[in-house]
């Protein structure tokens, strides 16, 4: 049995514990006493804020029980937020405003009449990370810099995501063949350390207040390379440890949903884990990998599936990076996931369901302490939903959106923009993207005053239960494959995800999936909105292909010494990211890659 199929066993095998627990809880009194002790304790240390209207709420909203059968159910079964199994969320306080009162009580009974006012710490405490994070990436890297700087102009914490071009994403330099029309379209423009520095100038790389993600898989050793390069050129090599952020990386999905994909399988997945074995042990605050399901869901993907492959996908990597001996309490606190977020009633509990099976899974498969067994998830909305009819109505879809993210105890999480479906957002846009977020967290009280403010729903539940039994459904298909790799080369989950595709597309044509603007209530007219385009001019193409010319001049023969030392370690079979930190700083992505094409071949993309 492969460990896809342990997960399974232990999923199966921790339901049937929950249950053991709920009826001991009925039938040993001692148990039992036990059982409610620890809840009425929870319930009598909860603190009490107040809302703008003086109402008092707790900060964590329980269920009102007191049978200590649903008591253990509750306990054992769901956890407290930030409790094994995490069902509720990762960690104990997640939104929430810092309090300004705060009040002891007796889940809502006031027990002192001494109000605690809340003071400042003094001990270098931060408040709360604000979990919305930017995504942009256009033109060339001060063009991205600069919206960078637009967004974060009134954020406390920098979260920023960085989409790259087409050439970038596919390890291509802009002086290619073919590439000049590509560069800077779609996302930002990267060819050299160089572009780098300047993607990031003004940010502070290692602040506790700074982390960087970027959306790129094929390549993805490359570009952490000269990320590393580029903030040791600004900082010295000290600032190193500190770095704050994650590279997406995920080597499955593309050949599952994208061919974003350079090197053969084997390869990919070797520079893969020669680059985790490094950041685990030289930079304890970096995610090497961000485990995507968003990319399975815009291809096409039911909800289900998209969590199932990413869930299995996961947990291959958790195996495969164990092969190598890297220690699962190193690997696993530095493993990061990525869900999309649509309109379909699966997403009101998908990403609870999926962070309850991981910590299950990493805990009695693998062995992973509590710090392994976290799902840290970021969130985007869902692209796929965004519609070029009436594009305004995509304001209120990514809303709706945004609210079952939260609701889902996300990390982090990105807003689309309703001009999505015809070009680069726009700064107007963008800016009210990011406005829905901001409405949702702070100015509305949804999810500032309580954790667990809409968790627990008999329709939630249901949902629940529903989806994980469906999870674990796929998870046995791929295991009677022989496990995620041979399901991939068998092109299982490709093949799921193109008929998954079809049948969405023919509920929009014959109307059972209602689409508003499109398939209903349209307006009567099918004109396009008149809607500004991103495009790079030429103008700016050319500077990049100047710069890119320049580089390679002046590092021509360093290039090609570090270029051979770097085949050589490739050959020998050592872990080549040492040699990759080496050459990016006088060879441009497109040497690199196609000197590393030369030693491993390339990639034949699935059709």
């Amino acid at each position: 049995m492969s460990k896809l199929g342990q997960v399974v066993e232990a999923v199966e095998k921790y339901n049937r514990f929950v249950l053991d627990q709920v009826k001991r809880a009925r039938a040993d009194g001692k148990f039992g006493r036990e059982v409610s002790n620890r809840w009425n304790e929870t319930k009598a240390k909860t603190p009490v804020t107040h809302t703008p209207t003086g109402l008092p709420l707790p900060r964590l909203a329980l269920p009102e029980i007191d049978e200590p059968g649903e008591i253990a159910r509750y306990l054992f079964g769901e956890g407290l937020p930030g409790e094994f199994p995490f069902l509720n969320g990762a960690y104990r306080e997640m939104y929430l405003e810092p309090a300004r009162e705060i009040e002891l009580s007796s889940y809502g009974k006031k027990i002192s009449t001494n109000a605690a006012k809340e003071k400042p710490t003094g001990d270098g405490a931060r408040p709360p990370e604000e979990p919305t994070r930017l995504f942009s990436g256009l033109m060339l890297a001060e063009d991205t810099n600069e919206r960078f700087h637009y967004l974060t102009q009134h954020q406390r914490t920098h979260r920023l995501s960085t989409a790259f071009d087409g050439p970038t994403l596919y390890g291509i330099d802009s002086d290619a063949d073919g590439v000049f029309g590509k560069i800077g379209e779609g996302g930002v423009a990267i060819d050299t350390v160089e572009d780098m520095v300047r993607l990031y100038d003004g940010f502070d790389l290692g602040s506790p207040n700074f982390s960087a993600s970027m959306t790129i898989s094929g390549p993805a050793p490359i570009i952490m390379a000269m990320y590393i390069a580029a903030a040791k050129r600004r900082f010295g090599s000290k600032v190193v440890p500190k770095l704050r952020g994650t590279i997406q990386a995920d080597i499955f999905k593309e050949v599952q949903a994208q061919n974003e994909t350079i090197f053969p399988i084997e390869a990919s997945l070797r520079f893969l884990t020669d680059m985790v074995e490094f950041t685990t042990r030289e930079m304890p605050r970096w995610y090497p990998i961000s485990i995507s399901g968003y990319h399975i869901g815009e291809a096409g993907s039911t909800p289900v599936q998209q969590a199932a492959y990413t869930l299995s996908n996961g947990f291959a990597y958790a195996e495969m990076f164990a092969a190598r001996g890297i220690p699962v309490d190193q690997f696993g606190p530095r493993l990061s996931f990525f869900l999309d977020c649509g309109l379909d009633a699966e997403y009101i509990a998908l990403a609870r369901v999926s962070r309850r099976i991981w910590a299950i899974g990493m805990r009695d498969a693998y062995g992973a302490g509590p710090r392994g067994q976290l799902f840290k998830l970021h969130t985007q909305t869902s692209g796929r939903s965004l519609i070029a009819a009436e594009f305004k109505n995509n304001l209120t879809r990514t809303a709706a959106e945004l609210m079952l993210a939260y609701m889902n105890a996300t990390n982090s999480c990105h807003s689309n923009s309703a001009d999505e479906p015809f070009t680069t957002p726009s700064e107007e846009w963008i800016r009210l993207a990011a406005h829905g977020q901001a409405i949702l967290l702070e100015e509305s009280g949804i999810f500032k005053h309580t954790m667990n403010m809409l968790s627990g729903s008999p329709g939630m539940k249901a949902v629940e239960r529903a989806v994980e039994a469906a999870i674990l459904d796929e998870f046995r298909e791929i295991e009677r494959l022989g496990g995620v790799l041979a399901a991939v080369e068998d092109r299982f989950q490709r093949s799921q995800i193109q008929n998954a595709a079809h049948r969405y597309e023919q509920q929009i044509y014959d109307g059972t999936r209602p689409i508003i603007g499109l398939n209903r209530y349209r307006n009567g007219t099918d004109d396009i909105p008149e809607v500004k385009l991103a495009r790079t001019p030429r103008a700016k193409q050319q500077l990049q292909l100047d710069r890119l010319a320049k580089f390679k001049k002046k590092n021509a023969e360093k290039a090609k010494r570090a270029l051979d030392k770097l085949v050589d370690v490739v050959e020998r079979g050592e872990n080549c990211f040492p040699a990759l930190l080496d050459a990016v700083e006088v060879s441009s992505l497109g040497q690199i890659t196609g000197r590393l094409q030369e030693v491993v071949g390339r990639f034949r993309p699935m059709v």
